[in-house]
């Protein structure tokens, strides 16, 4: 079986929920982005309201596709739903919406869940295909992973804690998800290009967060940090929920 492309929802009406869904996400980030304003208590251009509305919208528009699928990329796509969903749980832990003692540490967890499920989804998508995935771009991805770490993470600490640890195998995780997603691409072509991109970004995004949080920095050129990893994360996350959704079974 050969990958190929949804024309449309075989509803009408689902149809316009999807393209409703991806109206709210882009005016929710892109246009916090456009219009938000900096101030003393928010040094970024979008509110966090927005992000986490941004966020929650791509859990609502996973399940959306994973409710009304197939047969075949069921299973695909609800891992893919219950992935965005701990990836909004992360949101939520990060910008200290939650009452938590160590909301990093919560989020970086939130984060590994939601890695874990798309890490079943590929998995899920190779048997529903009847297709294996090459193990290289793993590999590759591994190695990559361990050297960023080192070089954003630990050789620039002048004290290591407990968090610096636990970002190597988070950083690694990160990496599965990053080279499972380009053999997807290798292998099927299509939406599961539009995902392994999507897995660049969340990766560029992390790249940018780890970069603040062990070696604060605070800008990325004219962009505050904030911005900079929303502006990264929050397309990569989308273009995972849309390309699972145009990556079908005929």
């Amino acid at each position: 079986m050969t990958p190929a492309y949804a024309e449309g929802s075989r509803e009408p009406y689902i149809a316009v929920l999807i393209v409703g869904l991806w109206t709210l996400w882009a005016a929710a980030l892109l246009g916090g982005f456009v219009f938000g304003r900096p101030d003393a208590r928010n040094p970024q251009r979008i509110p966090r309201r927005l992000r986490l509305a941004s966020s929650l919208v791509l859990v609502l528009a996973a399940c959306a596709f994973a409710f009304f699928s197939d047969e075949e990329g069921m299973e695909f796509r609800a891992w893919i739903a219950i992935g965005m969903t701990f990836g909004f749980v992360g949101d939520l832990c990060m910008a200290r919406a939650l009452p938590l003692r160590q909301p990093v540490l919560a989020g970086m967890a939130a984060f590994a869940l939601d890695h874990l499920a798309c890490i079943a989804a590929f998995f899920a998508l190779a048997e529903a295909l009847g297709a294996a995935l090459p193990f290289w771009p793993v590999a590759l991805a591994w190695a990559a992973g361990a050297l960023l770490w080192f070089v954003v993470v630990w050789r620039p600490a002048t004290a290591r804690s407990m968090l610096h640890r636990a970002a190597l195998p988070y950083s690694l995780l990160l990496a599965s998800t990053a080279g499972l997603s380009t053999g997807a691409a290798l292998t099927f072509g299509g939406g599961a290009a539009l995902i392994a991109l999507g897995a660049a970004l969340f990766l560029l995004s992390d790249l940018l967060l780890a970069a603040e949080l062990f070696n604060g920095r605070t800008r990325f050129g004219p962009l505050a940090s904030g911005d900079a990893v929303w502006l990264l994360y929050g397309p990569g996350q989308m273009l995972i929920v849309f390309g699972a959704a145009r990556l079908l079974t005929a």
